[in-house]
């Protein structure tokens, strides 16, 4: 499908939107057909003449027994049905390019969580104050193609002094073949207040390349809280470029949690920023590349702030000619007096064939300020393995353990049902 700005002015007419978002989507548009593919990293090699830039499977619905069947099946096979019923707040599921169910649980007065469309229409002077602040659309060639196309994601308000019980989900689906989902999700933790945040995403596989590319713009208040925990298994067609930034405030805290173990090819390095004096940051992630599979993933942390502090903790597994590299910066300004900064990356590689690589850029610009880098890369021990297999569990089973007991850390962090969950995955990976 050719991508023109005949199709953009009707994307726009078919939701309703007002001038400025029109506007806003012809500058993308622009931005986008000036600009190339990053400079680093993997080689992106998408048609964007076959990508199906938009698609439309149902209307809204907040109550599952309005759903259609067939979607409703394709949930519940996922596991997101049960998952809302028991250990969740709200949810919000998209199908394709739109949010297809949605449902907030929690009564917490002031709480908003809303598909990121009806956010536009409901709330449109916060829609706007938040609206590409963080991530601007100039940025690179996919976050101008998000800002041209955007359809679906989740709007969420958390006002001052609330902390909901149960984390709210967002679960992206892609069915079709050559699909772009371009979801937008904005969330404003303010003063005080705590969100715990799941994001799932998975894709049927096909021949033809899909294209993941998301935006996610956090902002976190005075003394605030938030926790973004994703668990990505893309197909192997998939495409997934994404960017995902937060801005912290005085005393806030922000944490991604980042599970990578699908797509052809994976750019994602989760962004915060400490602006706020005292705040920090924590970023715990793996990535799992296995044949067919180029995962580049990491994390940035831009220290602003007075006695600021980040931690970035990177596992990384290659198998069967798979490459996972990290890729990270971390920054320290000359005003960001008595803060510091740790990293630490661990590879491990299950065989000859496969390849891992780390790329940080670490710059402290005063003196009262620490960064530490630690990396390693080491291949399954022999001995190990040995012993294990005495023990009478075969060579699969074997380095299966061992990967569980590498990605401790980062299970510890999940919600129980989801580290149960990534077990499962990692299994059938």
């Amino acid at each position: 499908m050719k991508l023109t700005k005949d199709y953009i002015l009707a994307l726009s007419k078919n939701k309703g939107e007002p001038k400025w978002m029109l506007n806003f989507r012809l500058k993308s548009f622009e931005k986008f057909l000036a600009l190339d593919n990053p400079d680093f990293g993997p080689k992106i090699n998408i048609d964007f003449n076959e990508i199906n830039y938009y698609k439309k499977e149902a209307d809204l619905k907040t109550d599952w027994e309005k759903v259609d069947n067939n979607i409703k099946t394709t949930f519940k096979s996922l596991g997101v049905i049960d998952a809302e019923n028991k250990h969740l707040d709200g949810v919000s599921n998209q199908l394709e390019s739109e949010v297809v169910y949605h449902n907030l649980k929690a009564e917490a007065p002031g709480v908003i969580f809303l598909p990121t469309e009806e956010a536009l229409k409901k709330y449109p002077d916060l829609f706007k104050e938040y609206f590409n602040k963080l991530v601007k659309y100039t940025e690179n060639k996919y976050t101008a193609l998000n800002g041209a196309l955007w359809s679906g994601g989740s709007f969420i308000y958390i006002p001052p002094n609330t902390k909901l019980d149960r984390p709210l989900q967002t679960y992206f689906r892609i069915n079709s073949a050559s699909l772009g989902q371009f979801e937008r999700t904005i969330i404003i933790v303010d003063d005080n207040s705590e969100l715990s945040y799941i994001e799932g995403c998975t894709a049927e596989t096909h021949s033809a390349n899909s294209l993941h590319a998301g935006v996610v713009e956090i902002f976190i208040k005075k003394n605030a809280y938030c926790k973004y925990s994703t668990i990505q298994n893309w197909s192997n067609d998939v495409y997934n470029l994404v960017t995902k930034r937060a801005t912290v405030g005085e005393a806030g805290r922000m944490e991604w949690i980042d599970g990578n173990l699908g797509s052809k090819l994976t750019m994602k390095y989760p962004c915060s920023i400490l602006k706020g004096d005292n705040s920090s940051a924590n970023s715990i992630s793996i990535a799992y590349a296995k044949k067919g599979q180029y995962l580049d993933a990491g994390a940035k942390m831009i220290h602003i702030g007075k006695n600021t502090k980040s931690n970035i903790l990177s596992k990384s597994i290659a198998a069967d000619e798979g490459v996972s590299n990290y890729r990270g910066v971390v920054k320290i300004t000359e005003k960001a007096e008595g803060s510091s900064a740790i990293i630490k990356c661990d590879t491990i590689l299950l065989d000859d064939t496969s390849i891992s690589d780390t790329f940080p850029i670490n710059i402290c610009d005063n003196d009262s300020s620490t960064i530490e880098h630690e990396a390693t890369v080491s291949k399954v021990s022999e001995e190990k393995l040995n012993y294990l297999m005495s023990k009478g569990l075969s060579e699969e089973a074997a380095k299966e353990l061992l990967i569980m007991g590498f990605i401790a850390d980062f299970k510890k962090e999940l919600p129980l049902e989801y580290a149960v969950e990534l077990n499962r995955l990692l299994k059938n990976n």
